[in-house]
C-alpha cells in the first residue's frame, strides 16, 4: 500500500483565540437585560460604524427576527438553527456570500457558532421541550456587548453630525470670503490676489471637504473667518485674560496658592530678579539673543516653572526665525518684532496646524514660553511644508526631546532657513 496523502487544508471551521474568547464570553450573557427590539436596532445601526457591511448588517437583523422574543428572556436561548439555504433565500444572497458573511460576524463578534460533526443545525430540548443548548448560530454574543456597539454607533452618529455642521459652516465660510474678496472695494490687486492665494492654499489642505474630519473643517473656517476680518479690516478681537494673569498670585502666603505660570511675559521674565551688576552687561553686543544667554548666569536654584528645564545649545534671532517660517505670512500673520508678539500668535498657529492645548501648555512648561513658540512656528512650517502629518504629535515629540536634553531648536531654524534661500535661488 502506498502512503498516505496528507490533506492539504484542515477540514472544519476556522478556529482562533479570538473566536474562542467570543465563545466563551457568550456563556456569561445576562439573558434578560436586552429586549430583541433593541438589539434588531443595534444591528441595522451597526453598519455607520464601519465595523460590518450593509449586507452583513441585513443578515445580522435577520438572524435577530429569526429567534422568538422569548428567547431573550431569563432561561431563554436565541440560538438560530436555519441554515445557509433558508438564510439566503430570506436577504436575496448566494449560499457561499452568507457562509462568508457569517464568518465576518463571528470575527467581528457578533455572532458565535457551535457546529456539529455534520454541520447541521439542530436544537438540544429538555423534558419541557424547551431549548437549552444546540449547534446553531448563538446571538448572545450580542447581549454581553450591547453596551460597547450601543456606544459605538452613538458615537458614530455624534461624529458624523459634528462633520454635517462643520462642513455647512466651512462651506458657507468660504462663499462668505470670495464674496468679500469680489465687492471689497478698498482692497489693493496685490492685497486680494494675496488673500485668494492664501485661500486655494486652505482648500487645498482641506482636500475634498465631504471627507474631511471635523476637526480639520472647524479649524480651516476659523482660519477663513479670519481672513474675512482681515479683508474688511475689522479691529482685532479682545484678547482673553492670559494664562499668567489667571493663575499667578504674586502675594500669596503659607503656600495658599500654587505657582504654575511666570507671571513675568518671556524674556523679560527675569528682569525682576536681575542684580545690579547683571543689569550693567552690555546687551548690543550680544545681538538678539542676549538676552536668554545671560539667563544661565542667573541663580540655578531660583527657576521658575516656564523657563527651560534643559537650556538650549544654541539660540536663534528671532528675525533669522522669521525668515524661516514663511507659513507666518502665507496664513497672514503679522510678522512679529518682538518674542512677546511670537508668544501671542502661538495659539493662532496651533489652531491652524491642529495642536491642542495641552500639547501647547505641555511644551510651555517644559520649555519655556519663547522656545515653546520657536517650537511650535518650526512644527507649522513643516506642516505647511506637509512634511508633518500629525503636528500635535510632532510638538510633543519635540517636547519630550527636550525632557532629554536632546533637542536643538537652533538647528532645526537654520535648517528651513538653508532650505529657503536654497529654493529662491532655485
Amino acid at each position: 500500500m502506498g502512503e498516505a496523502v496528507p490533506l492539504k487544508r484542515p477540514v472544519g471551521r476556522r478556529v482562533t483565540p479570538q473566536r474562542t474568547e467570543y465563545r466563551r464570553l457568550s456563556q456569561s450573557a445576562e439573558m434578560g437585560s436586552v429586549t430583541r427590539g433593541q438589539l434588531a436596532v443595534l444591528a441595522h445601526n451597526l453598519a455607520c460604524t464601519g465595523l460590518i457591511n450593509a449586507s452583513e448588517s441585513h443578515l445580522l437583523v435577520t438572524l435577530v427576527n429569526t429567534a422568538s422574543p422569548e428567547a431573550f428572556d431569563k432561561g431563554g436561548r436565541p440560538i438560530i438553527f436555519k441554515s445557509n439555504q433558508q438564510l439566503a433565500f430570506e436577504i436575496n444572497r448566494s449560499v457561499g456570500r452568507v457562509s462568508r458573511m457569517l464568518s465576518n460576524l463571528f470575527d467581528a463578534g457578533l455572532v458565535t457558532m457551535q457546529d456539529s460533526g455534520n454541520y447541521k443545525r439542530y436544537p438540544h430540548r429538555n423534558a419541557n421541550g424547551l431549548i437549552v443548548d444546540g449547534c446553531g448560530i448563538d446571538m448572545r454574543i450580542l447581549i454581553v456587548r450591547y453596551r460597547e456597539l450601543d456606544g459605538l454607533v452613538r458615537r458614530a452618529k455624534a461624529e458624523k453630525a459634528a462633520a454635517s455642521a462643520a462642513l455647512r459652516r466651512y462651506r458657507g465660510a468660504l462663499r462668505n470670503l470670495r464674496y468679500v474678496l469680489a465687492t471689497a472695494t478698498s482692497l489693493s490687486e496685490r492685497a486680494r490676489a494675496r488673500q485668494e492665494a492664501r485661500l486655494e492654499r486652505v482648500v487645498a489642505l482641506v482636500g475634498t471637504a465631504a471627507k474631511a474630519s471635523s476637526g480639520v473643517l472647524r479649524r480651516a473656517t476659523a482660519l477663513v473667518e479670519w481672513f474675512i476680518e482681515r479683508v474688511l479690516q475689522l479691529p482685532r478681537r479682545p484678547q482673553g485674560v492670559s494664562e499668567a494673569e489667571e493663575s499667578t498670585c504674586k502675594y500669596a502666603e503659607k503656600d495658599m496658592h500654587r505657582q504654575i505660570t511666570n507671571p513675568d511675559p518671556i524674556v523679560n521674565s527675569n528682569e525682576n530678579r536681575r542684580s545690579a551688576h547683571a543689569e550693567q552687561l552690555s546687551l548690543l553686543e550680544a545681538g538678539s539673543a542676549s538676552q536668554w544667554a545671560y539667563e544661565a548666569s542667573l541663580g540655578r536654584g531660583s527657576r521658575q516653572v516656564n523657563e527651560p528645564k534643559h537650556p538650549p545649545q544654541a539660540l536663534v534671532a528671532l528675525q533669522d526665525l522669521v525668515r524661516a517660517i514663511p507659513a507666518l505670512d502665507t496664513y497672514g500673520f503679522a510678522l512679529p518684532h518682538t518674542w512677546a508678539e511670537l508668544a501671542r500668535i502661538v495659539p493662532q498657529m496651533c489652531l491652524i496646524a491642529g495642536i491642542s492645548d495641552d500639547a501647547r501648555r505641555r511644551a510651555v512648561d517644559q520649555m519655556g514660553e519663547q522656545q515653546a513658540a520657536v517650537a511650535v512656528a518650526v512644527t507649522l512650517q513643516k506642516f505647511d511644508r506637509q512634511e508633518v502629518t500629525s503636528p500635535g504629535g510632532y510638538l510633543r515629540a519635540m517636547t519630550e526631546r527636550a525632557a532629554a536634553g536632546e533637542l536643538h531648536l537652533a538647528r532645526s531654524v537654520f535648517g528651513l532657513l538653508a532650505r529657503n534661500m536654497t529654493e529662491a535661488l532655485n
